[in-house]
């Protein structure tokens, strides 16, 4: 069992904790009025991109040697037209940035809450995509989902993040378009 704590009570934050649940973890929310202490193992920022960075600084000293998820789009919302990190980045790397101390993985950002919530994709098994520099890290985030009814891939180092956060971006604006529905996106078919 692994205690994860998580930042976020949004539909992304219970999604992520009812498949960490299932998986027979320990899990706690964290909302902006509450303190920050008694932090799991796993740490899951389910917040936009500016809250998760916000976090990130107030809580270098306390982050150090957790693993730290990161599940954020750094979409512009204002024109629904770009990434608003630097085009060679990613969030998870600012967020790594600012957490030298941490493991910082990038995951849980290629899936909608309510594929989450059914573990399906149009009938295919809904997938957690992990991109982190360490290895250690991806292991304990695999290990937490293991009976949780999602699949995991481990899709390398974190530089991979920006193709990810790229792919959420796809499907957020197809989502948004109504190209695709909300409890829709993409499988992964082994």
């Amino acid at each position: 069992m692994t205690a994860v704590t998580i930042f976020g009570k949004g539909n992304m934050g219970q999604a992520i904790g009812d498949v960490f649940q299932q998986g027979g973890n320990q899990v706690t929310f964290i909302d902006q009025s509450d303190p920050v202490e008694n932090l799991g193992e796993l740490i899951v920022l389910a917040v936009p991109y500016s809250a998760a960075l916000v976090i990130a600084k107030a809580n270098q000293a306390k982050f150090a040697g957790k693993t730290v998820i990161d599940i954020t789009n750094p979409l512009n919302f204002d024109t629904w037209d770009e990434l608003v990190v630097p085009a060679d980045s990613s969030a998870a790397a600012q967020i790594a940035k600012l957490l030298p101390e941490s493991h910082v993985v990038k995951a849980f950002n290629t899936t909608f809450a309510a594929t989450l919530k059914s573990r399906q994709v149009a009938g295919q098994q809904t997938t957690v995509m992990a991109a982190s520099d360490s290895a250690d890290a991806k292991a304990q985030l695999r290990e937490a989902l293991t009976d949780s009814g999602v699949a995991f891939v481990d899709a390398g180092k974190l530089k991979r993040a920006r193709e990810l956060e790229s792919f959420g971006f796809l499907q957020m604006t197809l989502a948004a378009q109504e190209q695709i529905g909300w409890t829709g996106g993409f499988a992964v078919l082994k």
